[in-house]
């Protein structure tokens, strides 16, 4: 578990080319033999820590985009939890950091083939959240999106669009639009107009 921690955090706050093994093993206060006892690669260690920290984040996407919460408050929900969780990261490293799978995902793309396949993998199972909702949002006759699978598509762009310009300018000041952005791109009542 702590080796896994380790990898994560190192590539998130640096990158995967950076991050060496020696480095893992120093963070994880773990020997190196110990390492190699349970993975073969640092590859190998990135796939099974993506794999259990997905399998601890499922349960708050589920409870976010659950089918008793309307479809769009759904969807602000979830720019206002990333947004917090930005923010929460920032105060503990000094910065902030975007999406962990976007940032692994488009550095490794073409070197490590199992785990590009291992990112993609979530990712489009965490883009079926959006699918939900803009299907339900479609169905209650709150925006017309009959193509729920590209609208999610479009809609997981803009969200990685943003949180990408954020880590690059080092702003949480990028994502205070996200949830009116969101409205806007699926064509619904502002949350704005709503409240007032």
């Amino acid at each position: 578990m702590r080796l896994m921690e380790a990898v994560l955090e190192l590539i998130w706050t640096g990158s995967y080319g950076s991050t060496t093994i020696d480095q893992i093993c120093e963070k994880a206060a773990v020997k190196k033999g110990s390492f190699y006892y349970f993975f073969d690669s640092k590859a190998d260690l990135a796939i099974a820590a993506l794999d259990d920290a997905w399998s601890r984040r499922r349960p708050e996407l589920d409870s976010l985009f659950s089918p008793t919460v309307p479809p769009l408050e759904r969807l602000r929900r979830y720019c206002e939890y990333g947004i917090e969780l930005q923010a929460s990261l920032k105060k503990k490293c000094g910065s902030v950091l975007g999406c962990p799978l976007h940032t692994l995902g488009s550095e490794i793309c073409t070197q490590e083939i199992d785990l590009r396949d291992r990112v993609q993998s979530i990712l489009e199972q965490k883009r079926k959240y959006l699918e939900s909702a803009i299907r339900d949002a479609h169905a209650a006759g709150l925006i017309n999106a009959p193509d729920a699978v590209g609208k999610a598509r479009m809609l997981d762009a803009y969200y990685q669009g943003l949180l990408a310009e954020a880590r690059i300018k080092n702003s949480l000041e990028v994502l205070k639009d996200a949830v009116q952005g969101t409205y806007d791109l699926l064509g619904a009542t502002s949350p704005r107009t709503q409240a007032a």
